[in-house]
Order: C-alpha cells, then structure tokens, then sequence
C-alpha cells in the first residue's frame, strides 16, 4: 500500500498556483489536498501542475449550500460532480450541515454513493464541525444504517466537540478507523481542534493519541489491501493557528508544522 503525504492549500491561497506548487513540491509533499478553484483558468492551471509534477490531487467539496434541502441537496450533488470531472484521487467531502435530520443525512449519503459509483471515484465524508459527522454519537447511527459509508477521519474535532479524548466512545471510535480512507492529520485537544504547536511537549499527551488512532487506520487499510492511503498534514492559519495578542503575528508557523507533520508521517509508515 502507497500512503501518500499532502499539503493542503488552506492558508496558501495568497500564493499564485504555480508558486504554491513549486512551494510544496521543493518540500517533498506528495500531493495537494484542496477545492476547486472558481477560476477556469486557475483550475486549468492546478491540474496541469498536478499531472506535470505527478502529485496526487484529494479534491474538496465544502461549497454545497441552499436555502431549503432541497436546493442544498441539488448544490451538493453538482459540486460532487465537478470534483469528480478533475479525476482526483478521491472526494474529500464537508456533508450537510449538523442540524439536518438523519434523513436528510442519508439522502445525501445515497447521492454521493451514485456520484462515486458513476464516476469510479471514492467519496468520503468528513468528521467534521457543523456538518454531518461532527462528532461520535451523531456519526454512530448513520454507520449503523449505511455499511459502505466511508469517512474523512478529522478526529481533532471529534475530541474538540465531545471535549475528551474519546475514551467513552470507543466503540464507534473503532467503526471510524475501519471506514477511514483518508485522514486530516491534525492534532486536536479537549478544548480545540488545533494544539498551537504538535512539536510543544505539553501537547505530547494529545500528539501520542492521534498517533495510536493513525496507527490503527494504517493497519486497517493494509488489511484491505488498499492500493493508497492519502494523509493530509492539516494545521490551518488563523483562526485555528493562533496569534499573539495586540499583534498580527502567528505563534508558529502554519507550513513548518505541516512538514514537520509531514516528515513525522513519512518516518512512522513509510520509512
């Protein structure tokens, strides 16, 4: 099995596309985990970079939106579409929104199932903060009514919204790992989704957790015999990096964490 390291855009996107690529490909990243550019001759631009340089390409829906669910759910379904027409790897995709019905939920499952059947691309849906997984107990019933549901695995805001480490939602801790086909490598804590700094030992504790977790999503994709696991090494800007007060200045840097992630990754599974 390929496990493949990636960079997000989040917090480039004041570099021009061809800066960013040369940025993260001078880094040893693997591939670029982002949206859709709305500029047709950005995106033209994104994905000829992405095939010259032979990155892997995670393409992000997060755009869905509507007045009622129904427009919701059309806007979705478009936005599933686009993504797969660049053929990426797979869909990384922020469903619904946390105040939809389980119904609702599994409707838009059903959609992104015939998408990623259609297209032969994977869809997999984010454990995300005001979406559809944004935490464990929300998540367990909809494991529980859709088998082939496959997920995103974003735990820094599963720990961040149930304020814990999840020790009292093992068991559907331990359904997630088995559904996960990609992962936000971002270390969270009980009172945030982003520790300031992973390298800090007074965030060893929650560094440590993450690892475990990862651990087991690894070896439950190698029993799979999945062909490749995509990591993305996501420690955000502002507002999740903070800042010193009274000041404009970040207390670490966003891209040294994501390539000491990276590095950090890359020895533990890959060598």
């Amino acid at each position: 099995m390929d496990i493949k390291i990636l960079s997000p855009q989040w917090g480039n996107e004041h570099l021009r596309i061809n800066d960013f690529v040369a940025k993260i490909v001078d880094a040893g990243f693997d591939g670029i985990d982002t949206w859709l550019p709305p500029d047709p001759t950005v995106k033209k631009e994104l994905l000829h970079l992405i095939e010259k340089n032979g990155l892997v390409f995670v393409a992000h829906q997060h755009e869905a939106t509507g007045n009622d669910f129904k427009a919701f759910r059309t806007s979705f379904k478009n936005n599933l579409i686009a993504c797969a027409e660049t053929s990426p790897v797979l869909i990384n995709s922020h469903t619904g929104r946390d105040h939809f019905s389980q119904d609702q939920f599994l409707s838009l499952i059903d959609i992104a199932a015939e998408v990623a059947e259609r297209t032969n691309i994977p869809i997999v849906h984010e454990t995300h903060r005001g979406r559809m997984g944004y935490s464990p107990q929300a998540t367990a019933p909809l494991f529980a009514r859709r088998p082939g549901l496959e997920i995103t695995a974003d735990l820094s805001h599963w720990v961040c919204v149930t304020e814990s480490m999840l020790g009292h939602f093992e068991p559907v801790l331990q359904e997630a790992i088995t559904r996960t086909r990609h992962v936000h490598a971002r270390v969270g804590y009980e009172q945030g989704p982003q520790v300031t700094d992973p390298r800090s030992p007074e965030w060893a504790y929650a560094l440590e957790r993450f690892l475990t977790w990862w651990d087991a999503i690894v070896v439950v994709n190698r029993q799979k015999e999945r062909k490749i696991l995509t990591f993305t090494t996501e420690f955000g800007p502002f507002p999740y990096m903070q800042k010193i007060p009274f000041t404009d200045q970040a207390i670490a840097s966003q891209f040294e964490i994501n390539c000491y992630m990276k590095d950090l990754l890359r020895k533990r599974y890959i060598g």
